[in-house]
């Protein structure tokens, strides 16, 4: 008597005779894949990377498989199509630009705010509860025509570059966006505080958190810092001089919340260095700074 064909599990009609090494059940060629031992099916290869533990950085984030820097990519995409937009429509600046209080007339023309509004004047900024120029003010620069023009966008897209790819790499994709969205936002929160009647743009203060939090990693992994405070030293000179041109505020708050987010990240105890934890620890600051702007808002306002 003949013994009867034996079949691919997955594939009835395929005639086989190589056993997955695992589970024991016939496998076509499109289901095996390449084992220490043998060959395994899909199902088995699939039950083994669930089992796996997922390889974490010393920051708390998971270590990218590739070392291709997407979060950077995206980000820079971002503010160069945000570019194109304000360059073709040139009320882009004004309508999302951070800007925390001032009375436009009908004409456009922009005056100081002193907690009262006139007839015929409007109320404009976050004062007036446009918060989101708190976010979208940093992904928008200084236009072709302003004193330091394209070289705004280029320089920051520069540094984003060279330290984006970096601290990407260490704290992982989530946290790093994370870590430039805060750094944003805690830069615009320090313009509303000190210039409320500035607008003011640029990925400056996000680029700055990098920076900070550049420094803060690199002292956490034990690396030579010299280099680093030679960088270091250079970016602050560097918020120092532009501030003639662009916001020292924002440069100033990126910074400071950059590094503040960095340091709770390399150096809060090992039990709290957990993804609910940090993201906990994330929410409390936006809270902080939401309160922050509540207050200011009302000083302004007399609420």
């Amino acid at each position: 008597m003949e013994a009867a064909a034996t079949t691919c599990y997955r594939h009835p009609s395929y005639e086989t005779y190589v056993r997955c090494t695992r589970c024991d059940r016939y496998i076509c060629p499109d289901c095996m894949r390449e084992a220490s031992v043998g060959h395994h099916c899909v199902e088995c290869v699939e039950e083994g990377q669930r089992s796996v533990r997922q390889a974490r950085s010393l920051f708390g984030g998971a270590v990218p498989s590739a070392a291709t820097p997407v979060v950077t990519y995206v980000l820079m995409a971002l503010n160069i199509v945000a570019y194109v937009v304000e360059v073709a429509r040139d009320e882009t600046v004004d309508r999302f630009g951070m800007l925390g209080a001032v009375l436009v007339d009908p004409s456009g023309g922009q005056y100081y705010y002193k907690g009262e509004t006139y007839p015929g004047f409007e109320l404009t900024g976050v004062a007036d509860g446009e918060w989101y120029r708190l976010l979208t003010g940093a992904f928008l620069h200084l236009p072709p025509d302003a004193s330091f023009g394209v070289m705004h966008l280029v320089f920051n897209m520069l540094a984003l570059w060279n330290l984006g790819r970096v601290v990407e790499g260490q704290l992982g994709r989530a946290r790093y966006l994370a870590l430039y969205l805060l750094s944003a936002l805690g830069g615009s929160v320090l313009v509303y505080l000190v210039s409320p009647e500035t607008t003011a743009v640029g990925a400056s203060g996000a680029v700055f958190g990098l920076a900070a939090s550049f420094y803060v990693i690199s002292r956490r992994l034990g690396r030579d810092m010299r280099a680093v405070n030679r960088f270091m030293a250079g970016f602050l000179i560097w918020m120092v001089v532009s501030a003639a041109f662009t916001s020292w505020e924002g440069h100033l708050g990126g910074l400071l919340t950059g590094g503040l987010v960095t340091y709770w990240l390399a150096y809060a105890p090992a039990k709290l260095r957990t993804s609910a934890t940090q993201l906990a620890g994330g929410v409390v600051l936006v809270v902080l700074l939401a309160a922050v702007v509540a207050v200011r808002t009302a000083a302004l306002t007399g609420a």
